[in-house]
């Protein structure tokens, strides 16, 4: 525990830095607005972290290499499950295969829906909108395609979860990287390498459920709500961190039972509207697939040409589904099973649903409108100006989803911070995490967009270096689990329940 202490800190300490720098600068500037103070603060952080984290090979940052190769492997590896098991998936999350009598927390579709409550947000409303604003049309076609791909990593990651979970005497369930990263590889005679990655896997996850999971949410949520309600940022972030702070007290099994109640009504609203609009403009929509296929190989005027769009639309994919990051591994862990494998191909389901189905909704709307060209405009106010088009009352209801959306994504991503914690410090350190999350969303609504995208991405995508490490090492294993279980489906000794 002192060890892990140590390194906590010794990783801190160069932000450290950059944060006092921006202190003393603003002190000496005289009596200022102490808002003004914190984003300043917080831009010098994400600038210092970001020339220690980010670094490319051939001008594509060695994430975007790291993720979309690994999906690629993963995909080969186990021949194509994310298309081979699609159909099994569903019949999965239906409840065909739920035994009550299994250990755990959370049923199939309690714990996709917890999972897609992470996932399906603002990434797919605000984070689309900015992958078509800064890398053109184009970058949709790279965003699908990791995606597709995508879905391997997940039931990898989500399978591992699953097999080295632990379970406390009161039934409360810990699993995701740390525990299969620490235990998976020690098994491997691998305990120091294994130990070293979920260490670091761990605050990594802190740091993301902080950023993407925490102030990106607050932030593009008050850009929405404000559009509509006059509100001050001030305001709405000790509103949103109270009734957060009322929701996370509670645990996995509330923050379960709220997704699978927000999500699905949510996302069925948001693509009904999205349908709408594509069938009102029907006959633009070919040219659209036309100008994003295009687009996707020759960028018009985009920063950086074809390696440009491609990151953009892998980077932005990523942060959308989180595929390969392994942050839904957590919550899937939590799943009642006694099958690893049963719940990774539940969730392979997500990035299908997050990126193939809702992102390429957003796309089109924003495409086929033409917004995209707004330079005026950014991130969730250029999807809501994208609807608005076609229905002008729409910017009211999308105002009202993008706040269930982040809600619903904070919370999930609390309890991920939260096991990340709770693996480094203990059970008994919980609420010092969760005050510092609570603080997060307040601070979330009054910084700049650019710097907490930013620290979103960092702290996001790093978290694949440890996460997709481990996957590859214990690949072969997955291999095995899954010719043993498909085996076992196809000659049906399965027991079906309903």
């Amino acid at each position: 525990m002192r060890q892990r202490w140590l390194l906590f800190i010794v990783l801190l300490a160069f932000p450290t830095a950059a944060i006092a720098q921006e202190a003393a600068q603003g002190a000496s500037n005289g009596p200022q607005n102490i808002l003004v103070l914190i984003d300043s603060i917080f831009s010098g952080l994400v600038e210092s972290m970001a020339e220690v984290l980010f670094f490319s090979i051939g001008g594509i940052p060695l994430i975007v290499l790291w993720l979309i190769g690994g999906a690629v492997f993963f995909t080969l590896r186990l021949k194509f499950i994310n298309f081979r098991a699609f159909k099994h998936a569903i019949y999965v999350v239906a409840g065909h295969y739920d035994d009550p009598d299994e250990e755990g927390e959370l049923t199939h579709f309690q714990a996709l829906s917890a999972a897609l409550s992470a996932t399906v947000g603002l990434g797919n409303i605000a984070g689309v909108a900015i992958a078509v604003e800064t890398g053109g049309p184009g970058a949709v076609f790279w965003m699908t395609l990791a995606g597709l791909f995508g879905m391997t990593s997940k039931f990898v990651e989500c399978t591992l979860a699953q097999k080295y979970r632990t379970l406390a005497a009161d039934g409360r369930v810990s699993g995701g990287p740390m525990y299969y990263l620490s235990r998976g590889l020690a098994q491997r005679g691998l305990r120091p390498l294994g130990q070293g990655l979920a260490v670091l896997f761990s605050i990594l996850c802190i740091g993301g459920s902080l950023g993407g999971g925490n102030m990106f949410q607050a932030n593009q949520s008050f850009s929405a709500v404000s559009e509509i309600i006059p509100i001050s940022d001030w305001a709405y972030g000790l509103i949103l961190a109270f009734l957060v702070g009322l929701v996370i007290i509670g645990g996995i099994r509330r923050i379960g039972s709220v997704a699978a109640a927000i999500v699905p009504s949510m996302c069925l609203i948001y693509v009904l509207a999205a349908l709408w609009i594509i069938l009102t403009n029907i006959t633009e929509v070919p040219s659209a697939f036309a100008t994003i296929i295009s687009e996707a190989f020759t960028p018009k005027a985009v920063e950086g040409g074809f390696i440009g769009v491609l990151i953009q639309g892998i980077q932005r994919g990523v942060f959308s589904n989180e595929a390969g990051i392994g942050s839904a591994a957590i919550a899937h862990a939590a799943a009642r099973t006694e099958e690893p494998v049963r719940e990774g191909i539940v969730a392979l389901l997500e990035p299908f649903i997050d990126t193939v189905v809702v992102c390429n909704m957003t796309a089109l709307v924003v495409v086929i409108t033409g917004v995209y060209q707004d330079l005026d405009r950014t991130g969730v106010d250029l999807t809501a100006a994208a609807f608005a088009t076609v229905i002008g009352w729409f910017p009211i209801l999308l105002s009202l989803a993008v706040f269930l959306f982040a809600f619903s994504t904070m919370i999930s991503w609390s309890y991920y911070g939260e096991r990340a914690w709770t693996y480094l410090f203990g059970d008994q350190q919980t609420q010092i995490y969760r005050v510092l999350f609570v603080f997060c969303v307040f601070v979330g609504t009054v910084v700049n967009l650019e710097s907490v995208l930013d620290f979103s991405d960092m702290m996001l995508l790093t978290m694949a270096f440890p996460n997709m490490l481990g996957g590859f090492i214990l690949s072969n294993e997955v291999a095995a689990d899954l010719q043993s279980y498909w085996d076992r489906l196809q000659r049906g000794v399965m027991p079906i329940y309903k």
